[in-house]
């Protein structure tokens, strides 16, 4: 590492290798993780948001910075910057104005120039890029772009493909547009850049069709897309990069042509930025444009119900990612008639789609990789954040779940999103609740970030305390000393 800083979790684990000949296997089993710990990088700020889980902050590692984004007063769009070498925050930079809509939040991803770049949907409208003066800073004059490609956004989700292609998934309302198309139409479309945010162009632009998801003349009006997560993939083990797409419908249902009365089903798509198609589980090709008969028999992870009450129902914000066989797995969550809230996972297997109910009242909010088969899931309950361990892809369902840890926050919390490319101390956003929905008036939810601490020490006083209870000319020795020398690089 460049940064005077040696995380904790890796000087604990030295310590803990170094010392092993010295404890029982079973002492070693009972000590307790490392916790995570909680900062607030601003206080009694944030308003109301319906942000997903998707590109919240980012690391840049040449700078060695964390950037993240939030949403204030009316909704208007911050960035405030973490310096790991040096411990400290930036005040908050206002990067574009909300219009008063909890839609607006800001997302944001790093052009290959370095430059940072803050996207936002004026609900139905537009889509805006914000864009800092100097690469790998806040400083300075943004700049804002309508993307007219983009128009009528809503919900945007950015991601930077392998050879720096940004693309950003947006939701259009049709009927902002054109004034005649059924309000519970509103399917999804993209744009991409090749020249690190500068110009743009739109699926249609690309493919030839209009939109990429797009069923449009559903019988029981449910022709509203509602993404509950995009996640990016690297390309590795032989897999070429994708990004995985859950999502919900909704619409008007039996009552006619409503936004959002009802939701329906769960899917799941896979999409490859190389050659623009959608993909099923299984592999099969759906091409370039996803419609009702695509989704149907290839894409379908679950059927629900049209309901009364609690209609919404699956969830608005889903979660997606893969097994260590790159076979994916998505969670949701429903609500019964009585206001039971229920979470699910589904694996893609050999045998198709293989779903549990493994818990009931979680609120789930984002997860990440925690090892080799279990993702850590971050969920809200009435207080603080809870944090818990899935292993997907397991049909052993006693072994699917299990609490892991809870951290304290003064107050509730309304959304998490993990860092991408995190870095600890800084491993995930949380947007504290506002004390109420209107965005112009309630703005006092506070901003959270937390992550495994960090030590302050320098290499070689961790190194001293990974050394301490071994001998320096022995193999393990030898061995610590090795390992502490490539992370001090």
């Amino acid at each position: 590492m460049n940064s005077p800083r040696v995380c904790l979790l890796l000087t604990a684990t030295l310590v803990a290798t170094a010392a092993l000949s010295a404890i029982s296997p079973a002492a070693f089993a009972k000590k307790d993780s490392p916790t995570m710990s909680v900062m607030t990088p601003a206080t009694g700020v944030a308003s109301r948001s319906d942000r997903r889980p998707v590109a919240g902050g980012i690391y840049d590692a040449k700078a060695q910075t964390t950037f993240i984004t939030w949403g204030g007063r009316n909704q208007d769009n911050y960035i405030q910057a973490y310096d790991h070498r040096l411990a400290t925050w930036t005040a908050p930079v206002l990067v574009g104005l909300g219009g008063g809509d909890s839609h607006n939040y800001p997302t944001i991803v790093q052009a290959r120039d370095g430059h940072l770049l803050v996207f936002r949907g004026l609900h139905n409208r537009q889509l805006v890029v914000a864009r800092s003066a100097q690469p790998h800073s806040v400083a300075g004059e943004w700049t804002n772009q309508v993307i007219v490609a983009g128009d009528g956004a809503t919900y945007p989700m950015p991601f930077v493909a392998a050879d720096g292609s940004i693309f950003v998934f947006v939701r259009e309302t049709t009927r902002d547009l054109d004034g005649v198309t059924p309000t519970d139409t509103r399917p999804m479309k993209y744009v991409r850049s090749r020249d690190n945010g500068l110009t743009w162009q739109n699926t249609f632009d690309l493919t030839g069709t209009k939109y990429a998801i797009a069923p449009t003349s559903r019988s029981d009006n449910m022709n509203e897309i509602y993404i509950g997560q995009l996640r990016y993939e690297a390309p590795r083990f032989g897999r070429p990069e994708r990004v995985h797409i859950v999502y919900t419908l909704a619409g008007g249902g039996p009552e006619g042509h409503l936004h959002d009365r009802y939701h329906r089903n769960i899917y799941y798509t896979s999409f490859t930025p190389n050659d623009l198609r959608f993909r099923s589980a299984s592999g099969a090709d759906v091409g370039t444009s996803i419609d009702d008969t695509d989704q149907e028999t290839h894409l379908k992870v679950a059927h629900t119900e049209l309901q009364q009450p609690n209609p919404r129902t699956p969830d608005y914000i889903s979660l997606v990612g893969w097994t260590p066989t790159g076979n994916p797995f998505v969670v949701w969550m429903t609500t019964d008639t009585t206001g039971v809230l229920h979470d699910h996972t589904a694996t893609w297997t050999h045998r198709g789609w293989v779903a549990h109910e493994f818990a009931t009242g979680v609120r789930v909010r984002d997860m990440e990789p925690a090892g080799l088969f279990s993702w850590r899931v971050y969920a809200t309950p009435t207080t603080g954040i809870d944090t818990y361990l899935l292993r997907a892809g397991l049909p052993n369902s006693s072994r699917l779940w299990r609490y892991e840890s809870s951290l304290d926050v003064p107050r509730a919390v309304g959304r998490i999103e993990v860092i991408g490319s995190h870095r600890d101390p800084l491993r995930i956003l949380a947007t504290g609740a506002a004390s109420g929905r209107e965005v112009p008036i309630y703005y006092d939810g506070d901003i959270y970030v937390a992550g495994f601490p960090c030590w302050p020490a320098t290499p070689f006083t961790a190194q001293a305390l990974a050394v301490r209870a071994i001998d320096p000319s022995g193999p393990t020795g030898r061995r610590a000393r090795s390992r502490l020398r490539r992370a001090s690089r």
